[in-house]
């Protein structure tokens, strides 16, 4: 009889084990439990992201506007006083950013809080 000398080597490789767990959960279809926790990170950054859009909006204009105003200040001649006008104008809009953020992002809270808590509660059971 032959004896056959067949050595088994094996590597283990903690990172490439990972890096292609990774890769694999890219193309396998999704569960049900991976489709709600997407639905709830969606929701989630729909709460704050409309008021970030409208109060970046209003703070740049704003800054802009008080440039304006710099300039007619001290720049332009002749127009000292509109130019104290429109700076006023322009520092008002920055301060009223913040305000317009948060009311914005309360009111989004208000209206997503029941489907947000209706996902929370189905996944913390799972």
């Amino acid at each position: 009889m032959e004896e056959k000398n067949e050595v088994f080597n094996y590597t283990y490789s903690a990172a490439e084990q990972e890096e292609i767990k990774n890769i694999r959960e890219k193309y396998a279809p999704p569960t049900q439990r991976e489709d709600k926790m997407e639905t709830l990170r969606r929701l989630d950054k729909s709460v704050t992201k409309p008021g970030m859009i409208v109060s970046l909006t209003v703070g740049i204009l704003s800054a802009l506007v008080m440039g304006i105003g710099m300039c007619c200040v001290m720049v332009w001649n002749g127009v000292f006083i509109q130019g104290i006008i429109i700076g006023i104008v322009g520092i008002t809009g920055m301060v009223a950013a913040y305000p317009i953020y948060t009311r914005i992002t309360k009111k989004r809270r208000e209206k997503l809080a029941p489907e947000i808590m209706r996902l929370t509660d189905e996944l913390i059971k799972h």
